[in-house]
């Protein structure tokens, strides 16, 4: 069989998923419960047929797979690799044994890899679309908008206004923010106070397998704790906090802000140093949904979350970030940044981020003067993301987010 005609079965085969006629199965699960005959009970894993590709030879399996990863290099011819992950735990498990995290191929292919920090070498290029009407924002992988907007969803948030603050709601779809939902990731929430400058990210699980010192906050747990599911996290975890300085009527040039990443540490810019890379989300979320799902919403009852918060220092020497100064532009009467072509029009949005070091900690200065988020308008509504390593596509995602809200002593 050759190699294209695996992929055509394949596809094939995960088109069939969804074909099932749902009325048969129930008809056949309650023609099962009529029977008067007993069988002998045995684990549900037993009794699972994983179908005739979950017999391959490993090394042939191997092969396939390591062939379509590298074949398939962007979206949305990507989905293959999904694809191969979906057919059975089998194809799966060396799926995710062959497929690299985004800093080590600079590729983005399950859910997962939107944690995760981004390449070292090159950042990776998206694009958010915003939606007043909805007060929406949908952050899409690639370069521009598309002619026929077949782009990649990535993440999608929702602008909540409360009587003391704001809130963006991140998902994984663009229709479903609710936080009983399995697709509500986490969220931005601004800090109760007039002005307006300082902002909160906060992350459904936690960054990372260490345990996170923190202090359990009561007052904003909202689901009743019967409601929760043992089996899911009750809680969000404080992973960064954003502020703004006081600009009154700009009379210190553009927006200044500052973020300080809580659960990243400073020595993950370091040389040899690395930063947290969560593996999966919490009860395999990837084995559910992909990437790949035009739609994948998580209704599950079981799988609802509460809000209460945890705080507190995830990082004893966190990494901390500042916009890049920008230079005054004589001929032009404007202050101006070398985007490289990602953004064309001017903006108080407009803004880049690199480390802030103190020389104790041993940084270059090529480190330190490397852009880690850019930020930017190139249309009515449409704002490009450049972000890499040591931030992740949410984290980066989260603070562009921060940009967008009204700053009264900043502005």
């Amino acid at each position: 069989m050759s190699f294209k005609s695996i992929v055509r079965e394949l596809r094939e085969m995960r088109d069939g998923i969804g074909n099932i006629s749902r009325r048969g199965i129930e008809g056949r699960h309650w023609r099962n419960r009529t029977r008067s005959h007993i069988a002998p009970d045995v684990a549900p894993s037993e009794l699972i047929n994983q179908g005739q590709w979950a017999n391959l030879p490993p090394e042939l399996l191997l092969d396939i797979i390591r062939r379509v990863e590298e074949s398939e290099t962007s979206w949305p011819a990507r989905t293959v690799v999904v694809y191969c992950a979906s057919v059975c735990k089998s194809w799966r498990d060396i799926t995710k044994e062959i497929v690299k995290t985004p800093e080590e191929c600079g590729r983005l292919t399950f859910p997962i890899s939107l944690k995760q920090p981004g390449p070292r070498d090159s950042p990776i290029q998206c694009y958010i679309r915003r939606d007043r009407a909805t007060s929406t924002h949908r952050l899409y992988f690639g370069l521009t908008p598309s002619e026929d907007e077949s782009d990649k969803l990535l993440l999608a948030a929702k602008k909540i206004r409360r009587a003391t603050s704001t809130e963006f709601a991140i998902s994984l779809v663009a229709d479903d923010f609710s936080r009983a939902s399995s697709t509500y990731i986490g969220k931005l929430r601004q800090v109760s106070n007039f002005l307006g400058t300082k902002f909160t990210i906060y992350d459904s699980q936690s960054p990372s397998d260490a345990s996170v010192q923190a202090n359990h906050n009561r007052s904003s747990q909202r689901f009743h704790k019967k409601q929760v599911s043992p089996r899911i996290p009750a809680c969000s975890y404080s992973i960064a906090t954003i502020s703004y300085e006081l600009n009154v009527l700009r009379t210190r040039g553009p927006r200044r802000m500052n973020c300080v990443m809580h659960s990243i540490p400073i020595s993950s810019i370091q040389e040899g140093g690395s930063a947290p890379t969560p593996k999966s989300f919490p009860h395999s979320f990837d084995d559910k949904h992909s990437l790949s799902s035009p739609s994948f919403k998580g209704k599950d009852p079981s799988n609802v979350r509460s809000t209460s918060c945890l705080s507190g220092p995830i990082c004893v020497d966190p990494l901390m970030l500042k916009n890049k100064a920008p230079r005054w532009h004589e001929q032009l009467q404007c202050w101006c940044l070398n985007f490289k072509g990602r953004v064309t029009v001017a903006s108080v949005k407009n803004f880049q981020l690199v480390a802030s070091v103190d020389p104790s900690h041993n940084v270059s200065a090529a480190e330190q003067d490397k852009v880690i988020l850019q930020f930017g308008k190139i249309g009515k509504d449409i704002f490009t993301m450049d972000y890499r390593y040591p931030l992740s596509a949410y984290q980066a995602f989260a603070i562009c987010l921060s940009s967008f809200d009204t700053k009264p002593a900043c502005e």
